[in-house]
C-alpha cells in the first residue's frame, strides 16, 4: 500500500469534514430545537445526534457550490437541509438492515428500537424538506421548481432502490440485478451535485456536468464500500444474517466452485479470520471481480472527463481526486 496515496485519501476526508462542518451543526441546532415531548424519543435525537458526523453530502453540496464559483457559506441552509433528508435515510436503512450498531457506537434502532427509529427518521425527513423548502423560497420560480423536481426525483429513486433491495434480498439474485440498485442510490450524490450547482449559480451546462460527475461518483464509492465489507469480519457477519453479501462475492459466486465454499463459510455459526482471509482470496482471484474493477476504472474516467471544464480549479483538483480515490487499495 503506497503511504502517499493514504495522506491524499486522508486529505480529501477532512475537506468534505471541514466543508460540512457549518451545514451539520445547523441541521443539528434547527432538529433540537424541535419540542420532543417523550423522553426515550429525546433521549434517541440526542443519541443520534452526539454520533452524528455525516461528511459526504453536506460537502458534496459545498464542493459543487464552489465548483461554479458559488459561495457555500451564504447556502448553509441548504446544505443544513440535505444533511438531514440524508439522516432520515440513515436512520430508516438500519431499521431495514437490522443494523445495532455502526462505526463502533449503537445506532437508533440498536439502542431504542424499531418503533422510535421509525418515528426520528420520519422527524428528520420532515424538518430536512420544511427547511429546503424555506431556504430556496428566494430564488426565481424557475430555478425553485427545477430544485423541488430535483430533490423529489432523487428521494423517490433513493426510496426505490431500497424497496427493490429488501426483494432482492430474498432470492439467489444475479449481480447485474444489484449493480442495477446500486445505480438507483447514487441519485442521492447526483442531487447534491445538481443542488450545489444550481443554488451556486452555474449554467446549464455546469449542472449537467455535475450531476453526471455525483451519479458516476455515488457509484463508485458504494461499489468501494462494497469491496472495503469484503475485508470487514463485523460487517460480513451483519450482511450474512441480515442482508444480501457484497457484490463483489455475488461476483466471485457466478463460479460453481466458488459458490460451494462461499456458502460452506456463511453456513458456519461465526465467521473466522481465516474464514475472511479465505473468502478474500476467493474474491480477488475470480475474473469477473476483475472485471469490476476495470469497470470502476472506466467509471473513474468518465467522472474525471465530467468535470474537466468546471470554471474553477480548486474544485476541479478536489473533484477530480474524490474520484481517483475510490480505486485506492482495491
Amino acid at each position: 500500500m503506497n503511504s502517499g496515496k493514504r495522506k491524499q485519501s486522508q486529505i480529501l476526508v477532512k475537506e468534505l469534514e471541514k466543508r460540512s462542518k457549518k451545514g451539520l451543526e445547523f441541521a443539528k441546532k434547527t432538529i433540537l430545537a424541535e419540542k420532543v415531548e417523550y423522553k426515550e424519543l429525546r433521549e434517541a435525537l440526542e443519541h443520534y445526534t452526539q454520533n452524528w458526523s455525516d461528511f459526504t453530502h453536506p460537502g458534496l453540496f459545498s464542493l459543487a457550490c464552489e465548483a461554479v464559483n458559488g459561495d457555500p457559506n451564504a447556502l448553509v441552509k441548504v446544505q443544513a437541509a440535505i444533511a438531514l433528508m440524508a439522516g432520515a435515510f440513515d436512520i430508516h436503512d438500519d431499521i431495514i438492515d437490522r443494523s445495532e450498531t455502526k462505526h463502533g457506537a449503537s445506532t437508533v434502532f440498536g439502542k431504542f428500537g424499531q418503533e422510535l427509529a421509525l418515528l426520528l427518521g420520519n422527524a428528520f425527513l420532515i424538518e430536512g424538506f420544511t427547511l429546503f423548502g424555506e431556504s430556496i423560497s428566494g430564488l426565481p420560480k424557475k430555478e425553485r421548481k427545477h430544485l423541488l423536481e430535483a430533490f423529489k426525483r432523487s428521494l423517490f429513486e433513493l426510496g426505490n432502490a431500497h424497496a427493490l433491495e429488501l426483494d432482492l434480498k430474498r432470492g439467489n439474485i444475479p449481480p447485474e440485478e444489484f449493480m442495477r440498485v446500486l445505480k438507483m442510490k447514487a441519485a442521492s450524490i447526483e442531487a447534491d451535485m445538481r443542488i450545489g450547482a444550481v443554488v451556486g449559480g452555474g449554467t446549464s451546462a455546469e449542472v449537467g456536468a455535475l450531476a453526471r460527475y455525483g451519479r458516476t461518483l455515488g457509484i463508485l464509492g458504494t461499489l468501494r464500500e462494497e469491496f472495503i465489507d469484503v475485508f470487514e469480519i463485523d460487517e460480513l457477519s451483519q450482511r450474512g444474517r441480515n442482508e444480501y453479501l457484497p457484490v463483489p462475492v455475488l461476483y466471485a459466486m457466478q463460479n460453481d466452485k466458488a459458490k460451494r465454499r462461499i456458502n460452506a463459510l456463511f453456513a458456519k455459526k461465526e465467521l473466522t479470520d481465516a474464514d475472511v482471509e479465505e473468502l478474500v482470496s476467493i474474491v480477488c482471484q475470480a475474473k469477473s471481480v476483475r472485471n469490476v474493477r476495470k469497470k470502476m476504472k472506466h467509471l473513474v474516467a468518465e467522472a474525471i472527463c465530467s468535470v474537466s471544464k468546471i470554471r474553477n480549479g480548486k474544485a476541479k483538483i478536489l473533484l477530480q481526486k474524490l474520484a481517483s480515490t475510490t480505486l485506492e487499495d482495491l
